[in-house]
């Protein structure tokens, strides 16, 4: 439990069923590290908040410190590739080590489950038929597949793309066949204490209140270099360090005629390249190179991947976006590359992509290289 309405909702669902319910509340963050104190932080509302919600509900609740595990495993690779200028997206790495990875492994009952407030569903299957396995088809164990839920303005699988399938085996999402505004509800129908709490938004380490410049600048010192005019080679200013910025942000550039986007980062020279407008073709990538790929069914991709023509998938790089359409192939040293049906806009190394065969998603991989055909 995260303190919020919807893993609330969650644990009133459960304690209407046959489970031997209990909650667990990750502290996944110190706050010490950054100011030495714990005041005033947000995690000690949110824990009291869980708390409130479970006596109502008459089951037991444990907080399980989980910082220096979502440090090791999630902060610090995400530091590094900030410092690269690369853009990473931390929750969902969290999701894979810390709350389906950790926490997941510290379940020593075999037959324990872990439910979760998020926003997608699961379903059970078998591999697809093949002459490999059709006479012993029926015996083949199912296995769980990641889908998406009935809520997609809320769908959340983008972020638990990357959680290994034995985790996902173990999970439990009974908010899939719901609506948000049908979640509030039932929390306002029940009286539920977090039935009128806002939505938490951002990176969960960077907070709410404040701006992602002045935290990430803690851990890593300003290294100025220069924005320089794509289309003409001109340097037009200077930036405080490459992380800062987004592929397809407004650089905020003063003096332009009009207003100048980020469209590609060199970090061996610490320059960051603009061109002016939103829709300029710099903007805009056809295909993308992946690293560090995890199928969720590790040994039974697509065979497709493997073919001149591809896999024909959906794919979404940013939490919220519309899938889009695209092929899917093994390169020769094992890398995964993605061609876009269209080019997309904003396109940035480090991201995660993530792919689905209409609502299955099947898996995910870090964006190493972006292409596009125009050249200034």
């Amino acid at each position: 439990m995260s303190g919020g309405v919807d893993s609330s909702v969650t644990a009133r669902l459960l304690a209407e069923q046959d489970y031997d319910l209990s909650a667990v509340f990750m502290r996944n963050w110190d706050t010490r590290d950054e100011s030495g104190s714990d005041h005033g932080c947000e995690w000690k509302k949110d824990w009291e908040d869980v708390q409130r919600v479970c006596r109502m509900l008459g089951i037991p609740c444990e907080m399980v410190d989980l910082s220096r595990e979502y440090w090791t495993r999630v902060f610090e690779p995400a530091l590094a590739l900030w410092e690269s200028g690369d853009t990473p997206n931390p929750d969902i790495w969290c999701n894979r080590e810390v709350k389906f990875g950790a926490l997941v492994d510290r379940l020593t009952r075999k037959d324990a489950w872990l439910a979760t407030g998020h926003y997608a569903n699961k379903t059970w299957a078998r591999p697809s038929l093949s002459l490999s396995n059709i006479f012993a088809y029926d015996k083949i164990p199912t296995r769980p597949q990641l889908r998406r839920p009935a809520d997609r303005t809320k769908d959340q699988t983008y972020y638990l793309a990357a959680i290994p399938e034995t985790s996902l085996a173990r999970a439990l999402f009974p908010l899939a066949p719901y609506k948000k505004t049908e979640v509030r509800e039932m929390a306002q129908k029940w009286g539920l204490p977090t039935a009128s709490r806002e939505e938490s938004m951002g990176i969960c380490f960077v907070g709410e209140k404040r701006r992602f410049d002045d935290f990430i600048s803690q851990y890593i010192p300003p290294k100025p270099g220069p924005i320089v005019d794509l289309t003409n080679g001109k340097a037009i200013g200077k930036h405080q360090g490459l992380y800062t910025f987004t592929i397809g942000q407004n650089a905020r550039v003063k003096g332009m005629p009009q207003k100048m986007f980020v469209a590609r980062k060199d970090a061996n020279k610490n320059t960051l390249y603009v061109v002016p407008g939103s829709s300029h073709p710099a903007l805009f990538s056809n295909s993308i190179v992946m690293n560090n790929w995890k199928w969720i069914w590790e040994d039974a991709p697509p065979s497709e991947i493997d073919t001149s023509k591809g896999f024909l998938a959906q794919v979404q790089f940013r939490h919220r976006m519309l899938d889009v359409p695209c092929r899917v192939y093994r390169q020769d040293d094992g890398t995964i590359r993605i061609d876009f049906r269209d080019p997309q806009s904003s396109v940035a190394t480090g991201q995660v992509a993530a792919i689905w065969k209409r609502d299955w998603c099947l898996g995910c991989g870090i964006i190493s290289q972006t292409h596009n055909s125009w050249e200034p």
